[in-house]
C-alpha cells in the first residue's frame, strides 16, 4: 500500500490546497518554494491515512497549524493519534496555531528555524 499521498486522497488533497484555511496560507508564503532556509516544504501532504499541512520529506518534518476547532476533547485525541502515529513513522510534528501564525509569525518562523538548525547541527537529516 502507498504510504505517501495515497490516490483515494488526492481529490481531497486537491480541495485542501484551493480552500487552505487563512493561517496556512500565511505561513505557506513564508515557507514555499524554498523560501525558507532554502527548504522545500510540500503543502497538504498525505502520509498514510493523514493529510499534513506541511511536510518536509528530507527532516521528516510535519508542521500542523491548528484553529479553533482542533481544541475541544474529541480533536485533541485525534491530534494525538495523528502525532503518535507521525512519530512511530519517524516524522516529527511540530504544531502551532493560528493565532500563533496571526498575531506572532516572526515567532513561528524563529521556532522552526531553531528546530531545523538543531537537526541539521545534530545530524540527524539525511
Amino acid at each position: 500500500m502507498k504510504f505517501f499521498n495515497r490516490s483515494e486522497n488526492k481529490k481531497l488533497r486537491k480541495e485542501l490546497r484551493l480552500n487552505q484555511p487563512k493561517a496556512e496560507q500565511v505561513l505557506w508564503q513564508k515557507i514555499k518554494a524554498k523560501r525558507f532556509l532554502g527548504i522545500k516544504f510540500r503543502r497538504q501532504h498525505g502520509i498514510g491515512p493523514f493529510i499534513i499541512d506541511f511536510y518536509n520529506t528530507e527532516l521528516k518534518l510535519a508542521i500542523e497549524i491548528d484553529g479553533d476547532s482542533h481544541f475541544n476533547e474529541e480533536s485533541l485525541q485525534k491530534d494525538n493519534s495523528r502525532t503518535n502515529y507521525l512519530e512511530k513513522e519517524g516524522i516529527e510534528v511540530l504544531r502551532f496555531t493560528n493565532t500563533d501564525v496571526y498575531k506572532n509569525i516572526g515567532w513561528v518562523l524563529e521556532q522552526l528555524k531553531i528546530y531545523i538548525e538543531n537537526k541539521i547541527i545534530n545530524g540527524k537529516h539525511l
